[in-house]
């Protein structure tokens, strides 16, 4: 199960959605593995990011792996994954794309942090882009959208 909060917007909670399954699709993770996706405002960023990462700043994406089970129902939960929604329309706009766009960009980044993925070292990093790249053309994005 997918939960998605995105400030009431229909069309890119069901955006959100698919970039999810692209990625486990992608990456070959539990059809019936839970998230939750939430698209919040800088403050609500700023304030995770200070208290979880002791980074007294705003933010694009943030993901909060979980990895537990269900015991009731066996269900895996993957994780919390937060969107900045000011950002991802800052970061649109430098990128000539649409915020939607942006958002399936971060949501993609997002759950692959969730399915252990880092961008710390080099060979990480490499790794986690082209997976990214791979997940933004099957969701008919192309390997434009990243830029590094």
């Amino acid at each position: 199960m997918i939960h998605v909060e995105a400030q009431g917007d229909a069309a890119l909670a069901e955006l959100i959605k698919e970039a999810v399954q692209a990625v486990i699709e992608h990456q070959s993770a539990s059809g019936k593995a839970h998230l939750s996706i939430v698209v919040a405002d800088d403050a609500r960023l700023q304030q995770l990011n200070r208290d979880f990462r002791g980074i007294d700043s705003a933010t694009d994406v943030l993901a909060f792996p979980a990895s537990e089970t269900d015991p009731q129902t066996g269900a895996l939960y993957l994780g919390d994954v937060v969107i900045s929604a000011p950002r991802a329309a800052e970061q649109a706009v430098s990128a000539g794309h649409p915020v939607a766009t942006e958002v399936q960009l971060l949501t993609v980044h997002g759950i692959l942090h969730l399915l252990g993925h880092d961008h710390a070292g080099a060979e990480d990093k490499a790794r986690m882009w082209r997976a990214q790249a791979e997940i933004l053309e099957r969701l008919g994005l192309g390997e434009s959208v990243i830029s590094e």
